[in-house]
Order: structure tokens, then C-alpha cells, then sequence
């Protein structure tokens, strides 16, 4: 006499093939809906035209010889501004764009010391790939650059 199917081997192992690959499939699917990266931004169209504006903004930042350096001390961010052409050292606006984390990015108005130097207090020290932009209050320059942090030394922006 020959045994039931579910007391053999066989069945159950050309049952198990199929079930692992719909278990792998499920937590896949549900990986990817709770952990979505967005890497592609929605408004792409806009900030494409907006490429132009920003590079007139940059050559103005030049022809005003107006340069920045951007260092990490601790939980704190260091931005020297060499000044160039300008009078005095303007109120700049700070924003702080991760690669691949959007809900990391954030953005600060600065002024500066007596020494020439924007301080940001963090919470955390900043770690990884990060991409700056420094605008004044009215917006008629910019300096932009990508860094590494934790950084000791002054990274230089926009060279």
C-alpha cells in the first residue's frame, strides 16, 4: 500500500518552491512601499527651467568674487563667506539638500559673527553626502556645492 500524498516528501516540496517565492514577493512589495526613495524629483520640468536662473546667480557670486568654505565641528556647521566686492556680510539663507533622503533636508537664515563666520547648531552631527546652497535675503547670488561631513578642514563650494 502506498502512502497518502501529504505524507510524502515530493508534494510538499513542489508546494514549498511556489509559497517561498510568493512570501518573497509580498515582503518585497511591502519593503518597497514603506521605504520608497525619491530620487526623481516631482516637479522636474520647473527645476529644469529654474537651471538657468540659478547659473546667472553663480556668475554673479563670481564676478563679485564672492566665495564660501563650509567645515563640521562637532554639532555644529561652520560657513565662512569671503565677501569679495560686497560691503558687508549679508544675511544668507542655508539650505541643506540630502542625496537620497528628502525628510533629512532642511534650511536656515544665518548671519555672521564678528570673525565672518554662519553658525548651524544641530541637534546630531550632520554624516554623509550633502549638497548646499547659500542665497542672500534678496536672492541676487548664489554659491552652491556638494560636500562629505563630518569634515574638519574648510571644504571650499562651488569649485
Amino acid at each position: 500500500m502506498s502512502q497518502p500524498w501529504y505524507k510524502q516528501f515530493w508534494p510538499w516540496f513542489l508546494i514549498i518552491l511556489p509559497g517561498t517565492v510568493v512570501v518573497a514577493c509580498i515582503s518585497t512589495y511591502i519593503l518597497f512601499v514603506e521605504h520608497d526613495v525619491d530620487l526623481v524629483a516631482e516637479d522636474y520640468y520647473k527645476k529644469g527651467k529654474a537651471i538657468n536662473v540659478d547659473l546667472s546667480k553663480i556668475k554673479v557670486a563670481q564676478e563679485l568674487s564672492i566665495f564660501a568654505k563650509v567645515r563640521s565641528v562637532g554639532n555644529t556647521i561652520e560657513i565662512e563667506i569671503d565677501k569679495g566686492k560686497l560691503e558687508h556680510n549679508p544675511a544668507i539663507n542655508a539650505t541643506f539638500t540630502h542625496r537620497t533622503l528628502p525628510n533629512h533636508d532642511f534650511s536656515q537664515l544665518l548671519t555672521s559673527d564678528a570673525k565672518n563666520i554662519y553658525r548651524i547648531n544641530l541637534d546630531e552631527p550632520l554624516t554623509g553626502p550633502w549638497f548646499i546652497e547659500l542665497l542672500p535675503h534678496d536672492s541676487s547670488w548664489m554659491i552652491q556645492g556638494r560636500t562629505n561631513f563630518p569634515t574638519e578642514d574648510f571644504f571650499p563650494l562651488g569649485k
